[in-house]
């Protein structure tokens, strides 16, 4: 995205403060950061957040502008494909609007809309991909800053269309006409100019490539290591050079965030799992399966055929000749999704001819005790692959073989044919409606991780009512369909269906704000419940303010409450409350622990934050970090825990104050005052805070943070105290937006401001 636009987010974001949408603009300039570190949750609110707001305030460059980061964020790292591919045409469209096509940063527009094609099917939209971009090339001068990334997607586009050779001519030239313009390629460009020749066999030229590509600005500089990474270590790979890409390789944990790098990651480590530093587990196989339905559930659908087929092969290695079957019918069945399939049915031929002919592993004893056998495997040793493939024979006829094989699949990520196995054995019989509670619930476990709704609701159907409707509070649950769950669990609970149906119902009550009924379905069978249980109970209990029910859970905890009735408001220590912040992020508010579950904020917030000092706020009592276990350290540590909502508001409204630093006698005498008036007060600068002295230049020590009052404080009151509190100091302090409110001696403190550059 052009520089030039910063000058609209600085314009955009005063803009926004001076409306009073404090928040919008402290969120604006971080919206590349949110999208390029990962913080997602943050994206996903603010991005179209800021959105909605650009489009009321008629600045369309800035709704492209937040649109486009959280489409970026989106299509980059998260590698999302076909479910994004709409709304990168509608971004692309929307740059194409007359006061919106002026703007330098809409050819970022083509470049998403060629990445979100790309991850859906490069090959099949390759042709759409080269069309799109290279409108937007064809009059373009390298010395445009969207030339580079505009180029990338172009060579990317060459690679998948088949033209390797055509790709690497293409790189060169870019790069060469941006060095003539006096501009650098970007990293991606290096990069992709790597995977050009690395398509082309020329794997020597590829690593030269990205050795030379390293020297270059990346414009994603959090992804750079790890990208580079991968793409080093599968060129090395290639090359035959194992300890070397093994040593370049991330590791598993790095990458595991990454969607962007899961397939080439996954093709390098099986170039690498016949070396001795690689080792190829069952762990690595549940991973690059969960990868797979990541990508199902994007939209990557040429990723998810990719990987299963390199999962294929993994297998084999293993000796895990049912997943590699498995895999090559998932191959098969996903290429249903691409535009063009290529090579693809002569690859899934081979990996099936492969586990046809590969060797099972051999069983650690006969078949008749084999279920004796797998329960008394080292849980922490044991193979679960091979134990799938061990217990198969038994699977479908036997019931306690069939518990162990189908839940086994469901671990390994396989849990639709879990699922069949178990379907066959009880609800194709007829046996479902007599089973063990236990055979229900794994099946039900296996078709909701399956996601075959509509199976499960045809189980229920043949379950007495306790049975059905506990499946049906459990499906619903594991939805998010809230409301639903509310009325299942209360039919499951009428029935006898049993703790677990309370635990869903009180769950589900919680996330609709129903926690009367949450807490008074857990009371009612208070000495069943265990810790966790009370404590969530006690939780609901304190947003309904049903303090008798708080007594009885602190009661059963062994936590003392001195009151016998009303309220409680008892002062417990001090803990930290993390709390939402407007950009997205969280704030830690020291706070004091009013109750079990209570706590009263205790420092002064900025104006436009939905909590103030002085408010009540439920928390959730899980411990958010350990405690220390140096004792010294244990001292010191203040317990954080996340709020769960405002039961009260305090009502304080807070006032910002900004000057030189007083002396510290000066300064001890003004927070004495704040103290006896009981107005929470907190310094927000550190000893980096510094501002100009009006008549001499030089640097002073400074000083902000912001006060809070009571209701009952006027904001005269306020000024008047700031003003006698610090009349005799050496230098004013400023209170502008304080005096502006009430119009009293605005100028005054305008002058302040401006003269020290506050």
């Amino acid at each position: 995205m052009d520089v030039d636009i910063w000058a609209w987010v600085g314009e955009t974001q005063q803009q926004l403060s001076e409306a009073g949408n404090v928040g919008l603009a402290m969120a604006l300039g971080d919206l590349p950061a949110q999208a390029y570190e990962g913080r997602y949750p943050q994206l996903d609110v603010m991005a179209p957040a800021i959105a909605q707001q650009a489009e009321a305030l008629e600045l369309p460059w800035l709704e492209f502008y937040a649109r486009y980061w959280h489409l970026i964020g989106r299509i980059g790292d998260r590698a999302q494909g076909a479910v994004a591919v709409d709304d990168a045409k509608q971004l692309l469209a929307f740059a194409q609007r007359e006061d919106v096509r002026e703007c330098p940063a809409t050819p970022a527009a083509a470049e998403a809309m060629a990445i979100a094609w790309a991850n859906a099917d490069g090959p099949g939209h390759a042709t759409e991909r080269l069309e799109t971009v290279g409108a937007f090339l064809e009059d373009m001068s390298p010395e445009n800053p969207a030339f580079s990334g505009l180029t990338t997607q172009y060579v990317a586009a060459l690679i998948d269309a088949g033209k390797a050779g055509e790709a690497v001519t293409y790189a060169e030239s870019a790069v060469e006409r941006l060095r003539t313009a006096g501009r650098e390629a970007s990293w991606e460009l290096g990069a992709e100019s790597a995977r050009a020749l690395l398509a082309a066999g020329r794997a020597e030229d590829a690593l030269t490539a990205l050795q030379a590509a390293s020297e270059f600005k990346p414009d994603d500089p959090v992804a750079k290591e790890h990208r580079d990474g991968v793409r080093r270590a599968l060129i090395l790979a290639t090359l035959g050079r194992i300890a070397e890409s093994v040593d370049a390789l991330p590791d598993l944990d790095v990458v595991g965030d990454h969607p962007r790098v899961w397939v080439e990651w996954t093709e390098a480590v099986s170039k690498l799992a016949g070396s001795a530093q690689i080792t190829n587990t069952w762990q690595l196989g549940r991973v690059v399966r969960q990868w797979i339905d990541y990508f199902g559930m994007m939209g990557g659908y040429r990723a998810r055929v990719e990987l299963a087929l390199v999962a294929g092969d993994l297998a084999l290695g293993r000796q895990g000749v049912w997943q590699a079957r498995l895999l090559a019918d998932l191959a098969e069945s996903g290429t249903a999704e691409l535009r063009e399939s290529g090579e693809l049915a002569e690859r899934i031929a081979a990996l099936r001819a492969a586990a046809d002919g590969a060797q099972e592993p051999a069983a650690p004893g006969p078949l008749e005790e084999r279920v004796g056998l797998f329960d008394a495997a080292d849980g922490f040793n044991a193979d679960p692959e091979k134990w799938v493939g061990w217990l198969a024979p038994l699977s479908g006829d036997d019931l306690e073989a069939t518990r162990r094989h189908t839940t086994t699949l469901g671990f390994l990520g396989y849990p639709a044919t879990g699922a069949d196995i178990y379907w066959k054995k009880l609800v194709d019989t007829g046996e479902i409606a007599t089973a063990d509670g236990d055979d229900v619930a794994y099946l039900t476990t296996l078709l909701i991780e399956a996601r075959q709704d509509e199976r499960l609701e045809q189980m229920a159907a043949m379950l007495p009512h306790a049975a059905q409707y506990l499946a049906l509070t459990r499906l619903h649950s594991a939805r998010e369909r809230w409301p639903e769950a509310v009325e299942t669990g209360e039919h499951a609970i009428a029935a006898g269906a049993g703790i677990d149906a309370r635990r869903l119902l009180s769950g589900a009550a919680q996330q609709i704000d129903q926690n009367a009924r949450g807490a008074q379905v857990l009371l009612e069978v208070l000495d069943e419940l265990t810790e966790e249980d009370t404590w969530r109970m006690i939780v609901m209990a304190t947003s309904a303010e049903d303090w008798e029910t708080v007594r009885k859970g602190a009661a059963k905890i062994g936590m003392p409450i001195k009151s016998a009735e009303g309220p409680i408001e008892e002062e417990m220590g001090l803990i930290r409350l993390i709390l939402p912040a407007p950009d997205g992020g969280q704030r830690q508010v020291l706070s004091i622990r009013t109750g079990p579950a209570t706590a009263r904020l205790a420092l002064p917030q900025p104006r436009g934050m939905d909590y103030n000092a002085g408010d009540l706020v439920v928390f959730d009592p899980q411990l958010l970090e350990p405690v220390p276990e140096d004792p010294q350290e244990q001292q010191n540590f203040v317990p954080p825990f996340a709020a769960v909502r405002i039961l009260r508001p305090g009502g304080y409204t807070s006032y910002f104050f900004d000057g030189a630093a007083p002396s510290e006698e000066d300064w001890a005498e003004f927070t004495e005052v704040m103290a006896e008036r009981g107005w929470p007060m907190w310094v927000y600068s550190d000893e980096n805070y510094t501002i100009t002295h009006p008549s001499t230049g030089e640097s002073l020590p400074g000083v902000f943070g912001w006060v809070a009052v009571p209701p009952n404080v006027s904001p005269s009151e306020v000024d008047a105290l700031l003003d006698d509190a610090t009349e005799r100091w050496v230098h004013p302090l400023a209170w502008l937006d304080l005096a502006r409110e009430i119009d009293v001696e605005v100028e005054r403190h305008e002058r302040i401001v401006k003269e020290y550059g506050l």
